[in-house]
C-alpha cells in the first residue's frame, strides 16, 4: 500500500508559503557598520566585498538609507585616529563612536535603534580586547572592567539605545549594568556576546576595523570552539550579571549554540553571522559557483530557524531590498 501520508501536498503553490515553520522579516535585522574618523570618504573593505569604512560625517546618511529599507537597528564599530595601550580614545566625549551615535541620532531619531560595540580591540596600540601586562602578555580581566564601564556610560551619554560588551571578560556585564544605572541609564539595554567563540572565521573584520593583534591571540578570553556546555554556563552567568539579550557568535557554525541558548533560557537571543561567513559567500558568488541572493536567504533563514530572534548580518541592506 502507497504510504496514507503524501508530505508533497503540502509542498507548492500557496500552501507552501502557508504551512512556513520559519520566516525572516527585516524586523529581525541588525546592521553593523564601521565608522572611521582616519578617511574622509567612504571606502569599501577590500576582503568583504560591499561593506564599507564609513567617515562620522556621512554616518548619518548610511544610516538613513537602512531606515529607508525598514532596518529597525544597527551596531556601531568605531575606528579611531589614536590608538594607545589603554584604548583611552573609546570613551571620550568626542571620541568617533560617541560623535557617530550623536549624528545618527540628531537626523533619525528614534527612526533608528544604535546598539554601540563596547570593547578596546579597535582602539588599543597592541589590538588586544583589555589592558595587557607586557611581561607576560597577559591579558588582564580585572583592570579591564572599569575602561569597559567608562565606554559603555559614554555610549548612552551620547544616545546609544543599547550597549553590546564584546570583550569576553569575566564580570563585564556587572559591572556595566551598575554603571549605567549608577549614571542615571538604567533604561539602557545590554546586548552580551554571551557565547563569542575563539574563531577563524573573524579575518575580514579585523580588516575592516584594523583591530589585529600585535602579538598572541585572543583565545584565553574567547571561548573553545570545541565546547558547548560552556555556553550553557556564559550565559547564565551573563543573564545574572543583567544581560537582557544574549548572542551567539559567529553564527552558521554554531547554530548548535543558538538552539541550546535559546531553549534552555528563552530570553531574547542574538546571532552574529560574522565577517567570514559573509566573505565566503561572496567570494563562491563572483566565482558564479553559487546564487549569492539564495544562499543568503537561505543562511539568514537557517540562524533564525535555530532560534535567533536577531541576526547582525552584513547582509543586511542587501536582504532588506530582497524582502521589499
Amino acid at each position: 500500500m502507497f504510504p496514507e501520508h503524501r508530505m508533497r501536498r503540502l509542498r507548492s503553490g500557496r500552501i507552501r508559503d502557508m504551512v512556513r515553520e520559519t520566516s525572516l522579516s527585516v524586523n529581525d535585522l541588525i546592521y553593523p557598520v564601521f565608522v572611521n574618523e582616519t578617511i574622509d570618504k567612504t571606502c569599501e573593505v577590500a576582503s568583504m566585498p560591499g561593506v564599507c569604512n564609513i567617515p562620522v560625517d556621512e554616518i548619518a546618511d548610511d544610516a538613513k538609507e537602512a531606515a529607508d529599507l525598514g532596518i529597525p537597528a544597527m551596531i556601531l564599530f568605531g575606528i579611531p585616529s589614536t590608538k594607545d595601550e589603554h584604548g583611552s580614545s573609546a570613551w571620550g566625549d568626542d571620541d568617533v563612536v560617541q560623535r557617530a551615535v550623536s549624528n545618527i541620532k540628531e537626523e533619525l531619531g528614534r527612526d533608528m535603534l544604535v546598539i554601540t560595540d563596547v570593547c578596546l580591540c579597535e582602539y588599543t596600540s597592541h589590538g588586544h580586547c583589555g589592558v595587557v601586562d607586557h611581561d607576560t602578555h597577559e591579558i588582564l580581566n580585572d583592570p579591564t572592567l572599569p575602561l569597559l564601564a567608562k565606554t559603555a556610560v559614554s555610549h548612552a551619554k551620547a544616545g546609544a539605545d543599547m550597549v553590546a560588551p564584546s570583550g569576553m571578560m569575566d564580570g563585564m556585564i556587572s559591572v556595566i549594568r551598575s554603571a549605567l544605572d549608577e549614571n542615571g541609564f538604567s533604561d539602557i539595554p545590554i546586548m552580551s556576546y554571551a557565547a563569542k567563540y575563539s574563531s577563524s572565521f573573524y579575518g575580514p573584520f579585523r580588516d575592516a576595523a584594523c583591530s589585529g593583534c600585535c602579538f598572541g591571540d585572543r583565545s584565553t578570553h574567547q571561548m573553545d570552539p570545541a565546547n558547548s556546555d560552556e555556553a550553557i554556563l556564559e550565559a547564565s552567568l551573563d543573564i545574572e550579571e543583567g544581560a537582557d539579550i544574549i548572542m551567539v557568535k559567529p553564527a552558521l557554525p554554531y547554530l548548535d549554540i543558538i538552539h541550546r541558548l535559546k531553549t534552555e533560557f528563552r530570553v531574547p537571543t542574538a546571532a552574529y553571522n560574522v565577517s567570514g561567513e559573509y566573505a565566503m559567500i561572496k567570494a563562491a558568488a563572483n566565482k558564479g559557483w553559487i546564487d549569492e541572493k539564495k544562499v543568503m536567504y537561505e543562511s539568514l533563514l537557517s540562524i533564525k530557524r535555530a532560534g535567533a530572534d536577531m541576526i547582525i548580518t552584513y547582509f543586511a541592506k542587501d536582504m532588506a531590498r530582497m524582502l521589499k
